[in-house]
């Protein structure tokens, strides 16, 4: 096998789901996944707690315990039932293999927290937040009914729990970006693992090509530029001399709704770039406590909220306003992106050549039209991976034909209109080292970090208080969770 998934062995679609299925809080918050205090007087406790000791019968007993965590019968069963749910087919699956897929995240939990791993209590607050709210518009219930529903004594212990897992989930996660944050392949590495591939054996990479596109903006006049200036400088005047609530003007009022349910809170990283450089800039600029002048990116206008410092983090909220952009600016927008296309078609000027000069996206502008894949950071795109939106937009289109004019709305609602071209398409093949090179270099850093989790894992699980309980030592792991 080209790639040895721990436990998983390989199974993609398993593991996506998994993934999905361990990060979402209404698989496990059914469970009674507890840190546990003082290892050893707490396991026995949760161990007398949970045998009926009239007929030493099992009720939800302890599958595992791993490190200052413990794994119950019933996570195993709530992980099926919500992999089900989500309509992932459990053929192949055993029972044995997702249990080792808990082993492995609390492990990773358990030395995240050793290895003094830092996750953001404001960040795992306003994902539960956002999460109960979640539920509440799901399922229609009230929160008395949510509570009832899983069983809680109250609204806070029912947060407490789901900060706890959410936590732990995100310590896990955290753990394994660290262990792999410094694995790199040579292109030595790279031939090697090409050459060792049998020639029967080499991947099939599908039909690719590359795309072009010429976007054109609609203008925003100053004057409404202005208004979203003296409208965010109200907010801010609102926060600081009367003492209003930066996050109830972000839930009211910002264009960025992606951020509402967390009341526009980012934590950002001076070490790890997010955000555009414009927003970055301003916010590290900031004092703990303090809020922004208006500043302007590609997104609209901005106000930062500084909440809070720890080292190298900052978590900031924000307000974004969109400037109104007027009919007759999109009708001048559309012309003139329809001069553009005809232009291209008439021979007047090449595609590569309009965009240089035409376009207002400046990722593709410099680079006369092309996208860049972001996986592959190449221009080839592979049609089978290829962003749905972006393949139902060039699906029709022939080698060196340009699209009609394409009107677009962003996730904020502004419009903008493009044009678009494919070109240098290149059927479904063999991998060849050359042509392919960088998705070899993918597939072996891919090895290369698989094979740093392994021995990582190898050496903390001999490291680490592990115990396995009952049926569960009988499963065949990949891994040494039995330490034999």
């Amino acid at each position: 096998m080209l790639l040895n998934i721990r436990n998983l062995k390989s199974i993609t679609k398993l593991n996506q789901y998994l993934l999905i299925c361990l990060t979402i809080l209404a698989t496990q918050i059914v469970s009674a996944q507890i840190i546990i205090e003082d290892e050893v007087s707490e396991v026995k406790a949760v161990k007398t707690d949970t045998i009926d000791r009239s007929n030493s019968r099992k009720i939800d007993g302890v599958a595992a315990v791993v490190g200052d965590y413990i794994i119950l019968d019933s996570d195993i069963d709530n992980t099926i039932l919500q992999l089900k749910a989500q309509g992932a087919s459990m053929e192949g699956v055993t029972r044995c293999q997702l249990f080792g897929k808990l082993l492995e995240d609390k492990l990773y939990a358990h030395h995240a927290i050793q290895d003094s791993v830092f996750v953001s209590d404001t960040e795992i607050r306003a994902a539960v937040d956002y999460q109960l709210q979640q539920f509440l518009d799901q399922s229609g219930k009230s929160m008395d009914e949510l509570i009832a529903f899983y069983n809680k004594a109250d609204e806070k212990s029912f947060r407490e729990e789901m900060f706890e897992i959410n936590k732990s989930n995100k310590l896990a996660s955290e753990m394994q970006k660290k262990i792999i944050a410094d694995v790199e392949v040579t292109p030595e590495e790279v031939r090697q693992f090409f050459n060792k591939i049998p020639v029967d054996e080499r991947p099939t990479f599908g039909t690719e090509l590359k795309v072009l596109q010429i976007v054109i903006e609609p203008e925003v006049s100053e004057e409404n530029k202005q208004k979203v200036i003296d409208r965010l400088n109200q907010f801010r005047t609102d926060v600081v001399e009367n003492g209003a609530s930066f996050r109830s003007k972000v839930v009211l009022y910002t264009d960025d709704k992606a951020s509402v349910p967390t009341g526009g809170l980012y934590t950002l990283n001076r070490k790890k770039p997010m955000m555009v450089k414009e927003f970055r800039e301003v916010a590290f600029t900031l004092q703990e406590g303090e809020i922004s002048e208006p500043f302007e990116t590609d997104y609209g206008w901005h106000i930062i909220y500084l909440e809070k410092i720890r080292g190298q983090e900052y978590d900031v909220r924000h307000i974004l306003l969109i400037p109104d952009v007027s009919q007759s600016a999109i009708e001048a927008a559309k012309t003139k992106m329809e001069h553009v296309r005809e232009r291209i078609v008439s021979g007047d000027i090449s595609f590569e050549e309009a965009a240089r000069e035409s376009s207002d996206e400046k990722e593709t502008r410099s680079e006369g039209g092309y996208l860049i894949n972001p996986a592959t950071q190449d221009y080839n795109f592979e049609l089978t991976k290829m962003d749905p939106e972006l393949y139902g937009q060039i699906q029709s289109l022939k080698d060196d034909e340009v699209s009609l004019v394409i009107t677009e709305r962003g996730r904020t609602g502004d419009i903008k209109f493009k044009i678009m071209k494919v070109t240098d398409r290149v059927d479904e093949h063999v991998a060849e080292f050359s042509r392919d090179y960088l998705k070899i270099k993918n597939l072996a850093l891919i090895e290369k970090r698989f094979k740093a989790i392994e021995k990582w894992q190898d050496a903390k699980i001999l490291e680490t208080y592990i115990k396995v309980n009952g049926e569960h030592r009988d499963c065949d792991f990949s891994s040494n969770w039995l330490k034999k």
